[in-house]
C-alpha cells in the first residue's frame, strides 16, 4: 500500500520505550513515519498493558545462508580462515548442497524474514547486493549506503579492501571482517588495516575478538565501531571480546552473523547476552536501536521520536524491568511487529489492524503460537525453508486491541 494512502494510526495507552525509560501515552503514525500529533480520523488500537519498543537493527546478517547447515567441529578454530578452509569439505554434504539449490531471491527473502519474526526490521547484509533486495514487499529494510569488503586475507570476495575504503564517502560506513579469531594472525590485523589507511571513523569492524585492550582503545581514537557477534565467535572460536570499552565509548553495534555460525536470529542473541557480558538490559537495547542508528547513519531508524520510521516491536507489559523483560522473551511471545506503520506479523487478536490496512493474511503457528502473517510473506517455499513457522488454521477470535476506527 503507497504509504500516501494508509490509515493514520493512534496506539492508545501504550507504555513506550524513549531509550532511556518508558514513556506513556498515544503515539501516532502518519504515511508509515511517527507523527507529533494524533488525528480525530485515525484508526485507534487500545495498547493498555502492552509497551512499544524500536524494531531492532541487525548490524551484520549474511542474510542468504541461514538454510545452510553449520559445520560441527569439536574444537574452535584459531581464525575465520581456518574455518572457511575447513568448510570447503562441507560443500560436499546433500544438506548444504540442498540449501545452496534454492534460488537466491529466496535464500535471501527467508533471511530477511528470519530476522522480521524476531523483530528486526532493518538489516546490514554484508555480501554483494542482489536485485531481489530492492523487491517493495522485501521484508525488512536494509542499510543501503555503504561500503565494504569482506576481510583482509582469505577468499578471494567481494570489493579489494584498499579501493573499497578510498570510494566510500567519509560519512557513510565501510564495513570489514576484522581480528575474526584469538591467535597471532587476527591479533594483527587491526595494525594492518591501520598501515592500509583504512581505519577511519567510518571504519566499521566486524567481529574483532582478537583486539587487544590497546587495539580497542585505537578504534575508539580513530572514532571507528565494532559490531559484536558473541554467539557466532562463541560458535567458532570459544569465546568473544569483552565488549564494555566499546560499549561505555558508544562505539559498538550487535549483529548475529547468520545461522551458519551464530544464533537463531538477534533476539536470541539479546537474551543470551543479558547478565553474561557486563552490560546492563539497557545498554544491551541501545546496541541493536539507538546506537546502530547513530553509528550506521540511519537517523529515521531505532527509535520512537517524531519523523522516524513507524517500525515497532509490541510485547506484553509484564511489569518490573521492561527491558529485561524484552531481551528475556523468545519470538513467538512477540504481539506484533510493524514495518513503517503497517502489521507485517502478528497475534490473531490483532487481525483487525491489518484488515484496517486491506491486508490480506495466513494464519501460521510459530514455534507453536498461532499467528497471522501477511499474505505476501507467506509464500509456501519461504515458510518451508523456516524451522518452527509453518502454514496453519487459526481460530477466529475477537479484536482484542482495537478501540475503533472512524
Amino acid at each position: 500500500m503507497d504509504p500516501r494512502a494508509r490509515p493514520d494510526t493512534l496506539l492508545l495507552a501504550a507504555g513506550w520505550w524513549s531509550g532511556s525509560g518508558v514513556a506513556r501515552g498515544a503515539l501516532a503514525i502518519h504515511r508509515g513515519k511517527m507523527a507529533p500529533a494524533a488525528w480525530t480520523t485515525a484508526l485507534r488500537i487500545d495498547l493498555r498493558d502492552h509497551l512499544v519498543f524500536p524494531g531492532l537493527i541487525n548490524a551484520h546478517e549474511h542474510l542468504h545462508v541461514n538454510a545452510v547447515p553449520p559445520l560441527r567441529t569439536d574444537a574452535p578454530f584459531p581464525n575465520s580462515y581456518a574455518w572457511i578452509d575447513a568448510f570447503q569439505a562441507h560443500f560436499a554434504e546433500p544438506s548444504v548442497i540442498a540449501a545452496l539449490a534454492h534460488p537466491k531471491p529466496l535464500r535471501l527473502r527467508h533471511g530477511a524474514l528470519k530476522n522480521l519474526l524476531a523483530g528486526t526490521t532493518c538489516v546490514v547484509h554484508h555480501d554483494p547486493w542482489h536485485t531481489s533486495l530492492d523487491d517493495p514487499d522485501f521484508p525488512v529494510a536494509l542499510l543501503r549506503d555503504f561500503e565494504w569488503s569482506y576481510a583482509l586475507a582469505g577468499p578471494t570476495y567481494g570489493p579489494p579492501v584498499c579501493a573499497s575504503f578510498a570510494a566510500t564517502p567519509p560519512h557513510r560506513p565501510w564495513m570489514i571482517h576484522l581480528a575474526e579469531g584469538t591467535d597471532a594472525v587476527a591479533r594483527a590485523e587491526l595494525a594492518e588495516l591501520d598501515r592500509l589507511g583504512c581505519l577511519a571513523a567510518n571504519s566499521v569492524l566486524v567481529h574483532g575478538v582478537g583486539l587487544s585492550a590497546r587495539d580497542i582503545e585505537r578504534v575508539i581514537a580513530a572514532g571507528a565501531a565494532v559490531v559484536w557477534c558473541p554467539g557466532s565467535n562463541r560458535a567458532l572460536l570459544g569465546r568473544t571480546l569483552d565488549p564494555r570499552r566499546l560499549c561505555e565509548a558508544g562505539r559498538l553495534l550487535l549483529g548475529s552473523d547468520s545461522r551458519l555460525s551464530g544464533e537463531r536470529d538477534l533476539l536470541e542473541e539479546l537474551r543470551l547476552a543479558l547478565d553474561r557480558y557486563g552490560l546492563t538490559p539497557t545498554q544491551l537495547l541501545g546496541l541493536a536501536t539507538r546506537d546502530a542508528a547513530r553509528i550506521l547513519g540511519l537517523p529515521g531508524r531505532g527509535r520512537l521520536s517524531p519523523g522516524a520510521h513507524a517500525d515497532l516491536l509490541i510485547v506484553e507489559d509484564r511489569g518490573g524491568d521492561p527491558v529485561r523483560n524484552l531481551l528475556g522473551l523468545t519470538r513467538s511471545e512477540i504481539r506484533a511487529v510493524v514495518r513503517d506503520g503497517v502489521p507485517r506479523i502478528a497475534d490473531p487478536d490483532f487481525a483487525y489492524w491489518f484488515a484496517a490496512f486491506g491486508i490480506d493474511t495466513v494464519p501460521v503457528t510459530l514455534d507453536g503460537r498461532p499467528k497471522l502473517i501477511d499474505c505476501r510473506l507467506a509464500d509456501g517455499a519461504l515458510l518451508a525453508l523456516e524451522p518452527g513457522l509453518a502454514a496453519g488454521a487459526t481460530a477466529s477470535a475477537p479484536c482484542f486491541a482495537v478501540a475503533g476506527a472512524r
